[in-house]
């Protein structure tokens, strides 16, 4: 395998020599991370599968030492030396890759030599990950949890309210002409019905309604007016931490419906992040080459923008973990477990998709959201 000296266009290579093959783009197609490093372990190149990895475009790794991505005691930087000092393609079975950023994933790598021509020196390292599977099934059962909401909105909307609206005209009718010892019994009918009336109009939200009013958001705007209401209010003892990729393009949204999202989504990381010492990271990236199966489209979907909430509490118990993004699932105490569903509902209606990854001290919530349409520029009155 050869390596290629990267562009400054997201993704796309220089082939090494005029009358080859594009290898460029026979890497970028790989489903496998690639990542291309000198002597010095700088990143000379990723392929896209390497941009989701780790979070990152290629302009902001290329260029970079290798260690300001993974620590230099992972067992990987010890694959890459041998292969080098061997001249030849080391193998390695379920290594452990672990970085703030990335979170812990087993993996399997290997690392080859470049020996000769103009690129001799540099070793072209691939990573296979082992979870993929698991995180595509995911998703098909929070796009599927996301359209029940909706299903079961509509249906309390309809088949509730109505006959609620009589029973309790029922029960003040009765209670007119009621002796003093029951107008007690008809004034809990009432109190109940306005009850069951307020359950179903906060239900009512998750309806399918009028399409979100699409547009191109800057959504480190967004981000900024969410951490701005949070710092002000349910945030302010946290410590909060922005990991931003300056050159992001903007994202294919509804303004309102974007803050909605992550409102949601850093109230609930506050609420789980420790007392004392706890910290909020918001993180952006851009994963060229991740698409995925949107209902609807008739095909896969491009969703390259990635936005993260981060917090370091103690993680989300395994048993809620496949419910979680269901209705009325909640791990708090005075939760009503409508919080995320009502973001899985939003984050589909916009084309995208949300996974999590949750361990003690590091429970990590990604939207991956579409482009922003072409000749769209991005909301100047909108944010902060």
């Amino acid at each position: 395998m050869a390596s290629a000296v990267p562009k400054s266009d997201r993704g796309n290579v220089t082939p090494l020599r005029a009358g080859i093959p594009d290898l460029g783009a026979i890497l970028s197609a790989l489903p496998d991370v690639v990542v291309v490093v000198d002597a010095d372990f700088i990143v000379r190149y990723v392929n896209p599968s390497a941009e989701s990895f780790f979070e990152l475009g290629a302009p902001m790794m290329v260029g970079r030492r290798l260690a300001e991505f993974l620590p230099e005691d992972n067992p990987l930087f010890g694959t890459i030396r041998q292969a080098r000092q061997l001249g030849a393609s080391i193998s390695e079975e379920e290594i452990t890759l672990e970085a703030p950023r990335i979170g812990s994933h087993l993996v399997s790598v290997r690392a080859a030599a470049v020996v000769e021509g103009e690129t001799e020196g540099l070793v072209v390292t691939t990573i296979q990950l082992r979870s993929i599977a698991r995180k595509i099934g995911r998703q098909l059962v929070h796009r599927k949890a996301a359209r029940s909401v909706s299903a079961m909105a509509a249906m309390l909307a309809h088949e509730v309210k109505n006959p609620l609206s009589g029973i309790r005209g029922a029960a003040q009718l009765l209670e007119q002409t009621a002796q003093p010892q029951d107008r007690e019994l008809t004034r809990l009918i009432c109190d109940e019905a306005d009850r069951i009336r307020a359950l179903v109009d906060r239900m009512e939200i998750f309806s399918d309604g009028l399409p979100p009013e699409m547009g191109a958001v800057n959504i480190h705007r967004v981000l900024g007016h969410v951490r701005m209401l949070a710092q002000n209010g349910f945030g302010r003892n946290v410590r909060f931490v922005e990991n931003y990729d300056p050159s992001l393009p903007p994202v294919q949204g509804d303004h309102n419906q974007l803050i909605q999202i992550f409102l949601n989504l850093v109230k609930n990381a506050v609420e789980a992040a420790p007392r004392q010492g706890g910290e909020i990271v918001l993180s952006t990236g851009f994963q060229q080459g991740v698409r995925f199966a949107v209902p609807g489209a008739g095909q896969l979907v491009s969703l390259p923008l990635v936005v993260s909430v981060q917090d370091n509490g103690e993680g989300i118990p395994e048993d809620v973990r496949p419910h979680l993004f269901e209705p009325f699932i909640t791990t708090k105490k005075k939760g009503t477990g409508l919080g995320l569903a009502l973001v899985a509902k939003i984050v589909g209606d916009h084309g995208g998709v949300i996974e999590f990854d949750s361990q003690p001290r590091r429970t990590v919530f990604r939207v991956r959201l579409p482009v922003a349409n072409a000749g769209q520029g991005p909301d100047e009155g909108a944010g902060e």
